[in-house]
Formats: C-alpha cells, structure tokens, sequence
C-alpha cells in the first residue's frame, strides 16, 4: 500500500469512528433526556455534550484499534 493510500485510509477511518462514536454518544444523551440543543447551558445540556465528546473520543480509539489489528505482520 503507498503512503498516499495508508494516509487516506487512516483518515477515513478516524473520521468514521469519531462520528459514529459521536453519533451514539448523542442518541445515547437524547435517551436518557440530556438535549445538547436545549436552550441555554444547563446542567443536562453539559452533561449531553460531555457525552458527545466521550462517545467521539471512543470511537476514534475504537477505529485505531481495529485498523491497528487488521494491520499485516511484518515476516521475519
């Protein structure tokens, strides 16, 4: 794989688990009442976004993790 390809495949990926991860740290925030669009900066609001962050930060770890497992083994 060239180097051009390995970037872009490491982009995409870290991209995906970040939103994906961000996505269900939200839906999970929508679940339990947290509204991060709610008027204002009240406490479920913070709580929401604090999940959003965590739910991004995680998925991009997982993504990390995944593409560092499916990477081939150098023979020696």
């Amino acid at each position: 794989m060239t180097t051009a390809n390995r970037l872009l495949m490491e982009g995409l990926t870290d991209a995906a688990g970040f939103l994906g991860g961000a996505l269900a740290g939200y839906w999970l925030g929508l679940l339990l009442g947290l509204d991060i669009f709610h008027e204002g900066y009240g406490t479920a609001s913070l709580l929401g976004i604090v999940l959003v962050g965590l739910g991004g930060g995680g998925g991009l770890q997982a993504a990390r993790r995944w593409r560092a497992a499916r990477k081939p083994q150098d023979a020696e």
